[in-house]
């Protein structure tokens, strides 16, 4: 397939916190960008710092060498591909889309074969580093894909990355690459989650918990991170529960396919579940304190006494 020429324009689907950042990050770098979301007004928010807005993904993605998503999952990104109104029919023949989302390795094969087939590149390139580091152009981008999709989607990857990950030629390795940190991330938050409201049940000074546990071999960048939520009493969502109850039921569908244990993931899993079944779903992960602190009658920072 002959490449077509570059015209320096993207598309970037999904305007969440991630996804302004990136949009920006775009325009930055000096690439004609035109948006859309589900929100009209993050889609007015974009057009007044300097972009384009757009009624549909199509819409966006017309002419458009590259065409970034950050949806949700796969279902959504399988939506913005294939659904009405979806880019697959609407970029141009050798135009790439990115794929950002985490999902099942297995569906990311699955949906970059059958957009490959249609003469546009697909590259699976699950990202990593919350809303700051993208509004700063600074993710970290584990992606695979083909050589050709590697190098249309250049510009934007330059752009949104501080580190690219190139960890295979075909899609899937990327996923499979994030659901590993995945895996990790989720039981990291839990674990921070409960040794912080197991020490608040003691009456420890939080603290003074922080300020030890961070400069101790058993911090971890979750509990050094999430922890200040915990201690600010703010939940805020920067990475709702919600995103974990799915990421971490990805690793169990994973790992029961290949039958393989992960006793661990899944007592994790469990925490975020039940936070999210006690109504805090869509607010920060660190809200699994919460919970432990609600079953097991702790204080929490901004919480009622108990």
């Amino acid at each position: 397939m002959t490449e077509p020429a570059r015209t320096g324009r993207a598309a970037l689907i999904g305007l969440g916190s991630m996804g302004t950042g990136m949009a920006l990050s775009l325009l930055r770098a000096g690439l004609s960008v035109a948006a859309f979301d589900v929100n009209p007004d993050a889609v007015a928010r974009f057009a007044e710092a300097g972009g384009s807005g757009a009624g549909a993904p199509a819409e966006a993605a017309a002419g458009a060498d590259i065409v970034v998503c950050v949806v949700v999952n796969a279902a959504q990104t399988e939506a913005v591909l294939f659904g009405a109104g979806g880019v697959a029919a609407a970029m141009p023949e050798g135009a790439v889309f990115v794929s950002c989302a985490t999902m099942d390795p297995a569906v990311a094969r699955d949906l970059a074969a059958r957009l490959e087939a249609t003469g546009r590149h697909f590259l699976d390139a699950p990202i990593s580093g919350g809303a700051t580091r993208a509004a700063e152009g600074a993710l970290t981008i584990l992606a695979s894909g083909s050589r050709a999709a590697f190098d249309r989607a250049q510009p934007a990857l330059d752009a949104m990355a501080a580190k690219l990950y190139r960890l295979g030629d075909a899609a899937g390795q990327g996923a499979a690459f994030k659901m590993i940190n995945q895996l990790l991330a989720g039981v990291h938050i839990a674990a921070a989650c409960e040794a912080i409201s197991f020490a608040a049940k003691q009456g420890l000074d939080l603290a003074k918990v922080y300020e030890v546990i961070t400069a101790s071999a058993g911090n971890s960048w979750m509990f050094e991170n999430r922890m200040k939520h915990v201690l600010d009493g703010d939940y805020t969502p920067r990475s709702a529960v919600e995103i974990f109850v799915k990421d971490l039921g990805i690793v169990q569908d994973m790992a029961r396919a290949e039958r393989f244990p992960v006793p661990v993931a899944a007592a994790a899993l469990q925490m975020f579940l039940m936070t999210a079944g006690s109504g805090m779903g869509r607010d920060d992960d660190a809200s699994v304190a919460r919970l432990y602190a609600q079953v097991a009658g702790a204080s929490l920072p901004g919480q009622p006494k108990k």
